[in-house]
């Protein structure tokens, strides 16, 4: 007995809503107040003198940058053991997404290396407290 192909049906597929293009001066406002934050704070609270064993992967640098209607922060690690990958890698560990008027989504990145949304609709400011203070966002 031959095997029935299922009935094909019609169904709703509504087009997903543009994201708001993010300004100008706000993606200005944002890079100089994070920029900010990293190098008074985070760089100050962070990074650390290179250990003295050569065996574990330390931090090195903490940066910045935007990517379409995201801003990501930015921690770079140097791996100097004997069966290192490469001799430096990278990986984010905040990001801040525009949502329109003047509001932003704040994601970590998870363990899993997926982001992980925690807050929604914040301030620049709350965000920059956020980052600054809560333990989600170590790099």
């Amino acid at each position: 007995m031959a095997k029935r192909k299922p009935k094909k049906l019609w169904v709703y597929n509504p087009p997903k809503p543009a994201k708001p293009k993010v300004p100008e001066a706000i993606k200005i406002e944002v890079e100089k107040e994070c920029n900010e934050l990293v190098e008074t704070v985070l760089k100050l609270k962070h990074i650390q003198p290179p250990p003295k064993d050569n065996q574990f992967n330390y931090l090195v640098d903490i940066y910045t940058k935007w990517y379409r209607n995201y801003f990501y922060f930015y921690a770079k690690y140097h791996s100097p053991g004997p069966y290192s990958i490469a001799p430096y890698f990278e990986t984010g560990f905040a990001r801040l997404e525009y949502a329109g008027n003047s509001k932003f989504n704040l994601s970590y990145m998870r363990h899993t290396n997926q982001w992980w949304e925690i807050y929604q609709g914040l301030t620049l400011q709350e965000c920059i407290l956020a980052v600054k203070d809560e333990p989600h966002f170590i790099p």
